[in-house]
């Protein structure tokens, strides 16, 4: 068996991609020796051993909105939630964590949330299903019955969905949305593997997208950016959204890309 398959099947790792990050951090031994590859084989009898710390939630995705959950002071205690881009099901395993009494996990994909979540009771597992398929998900979700909502999209801009999603939410409901400039930003402004690296296209898309939430009456409460990057090394920012929230700040947009920077690849 492959190192990244053995680390998911002895319970060490979430997934294989999980896996794989794991192991390309130096973070794995096998029989006393760091494992270089996930492609490294795994006997039964081998030692495997994982020296990083295990993750809280199923999915590297839980941290990032376990920050704004911690930033904006959210109480998710007895809420009904939905999880749009669920994924794995970071977002829906730090809600339940939380407190959330109840979570749509909604994704496109298929066979990709954890089975510890897939087998909840306070999970709805929604996959194969598109948020903007209206009469799919109004047969499961009813209007105005959600007291909070996590998006977490790749591939497409948030932009594209957002309006969808409102029908479903209470008129004073909270948002997080995760703020990817890879899917916000236009082609042009991708640079190889597709990492936006400049700046100024990282707050632009950060001020569009201010605009557009309020345009549609959610109040930025607060902006940050992801304690960690994304996938490819991507910066990704955390926008804190309440329905019907009247905000006059100038965020200082300009400070958080800054800041983003210095955190994250000067850790790097």
């Amino acid at each position: 068996m492959r190192a990244d398959a053995a680390l998911v099947a002895r319970g060490l790792a979430a997934n294989r991609e999980a896996a794989k990050r794991i192991i390309l951090a130096g973070e794995v031994l096998l029989n006393r020796e760091v494992v270089k590859k996930p492609s490294v084989l795994v006997k039964p009898d081998d030692t495997l051993v994982c020296k990083a710390e295990p993750l809280r939630y199923v999915g590297r995705g839980g941290l990032k909105l376990e920050k704004a959950l911690k930033l904006g002071g959210y109480d998710l205690t007895g809420l009904r939630a939905v999880d749009i881009g669920a994924s794995t099901g970071g977002f829906t395993d730090c809600m339940l964590q939380h407190g959330a009494a109840f979570v749509y996990a909604v994704d496109v994909g298929h066979g990709q949330l954890h089975q510890k979540l897939a087998g909840d009771f306070r999970v709805l597992n929604m996959e194969g299903t598109d948020i903007r398929d209206t009469g799919l998900v109004s047969g499961a979700i009813a209007p105005e019955s959600i007291d909070f909502c996590a998006i977490d999209v790749s591939f497409i801009s948030v932009t594209k969905l957002f309006d969808f999603v409102i029908p479903y939410l209470k008129k004073e409901a909270d948002a997080v949305c995760l703020i990817k400039p890879q899917f916000e930003a236009g082609r042009g402004a991708v640079g190889k593997r597709g990492v936006v690296r400049d700046k100024a296209v990282h707050i632009k898309v950060i001020e569009d997208l201010i605009a557009f939430f309020r345009e549609r009456d959610f109040g930025v409460v607060d902006i940050t950016y992801s304690p960690i990057t994304g996938g490819q090394g991507n910066i990704e920012y955390l926008a804190l959204l309440r329905r019907g929230f009247k905000d006059n700040r100038n965020f200082d947009i300009p400070s958080v890309v800054e800041e983003a920077a210095w955190s994250l690849l000067c850790k790097d």
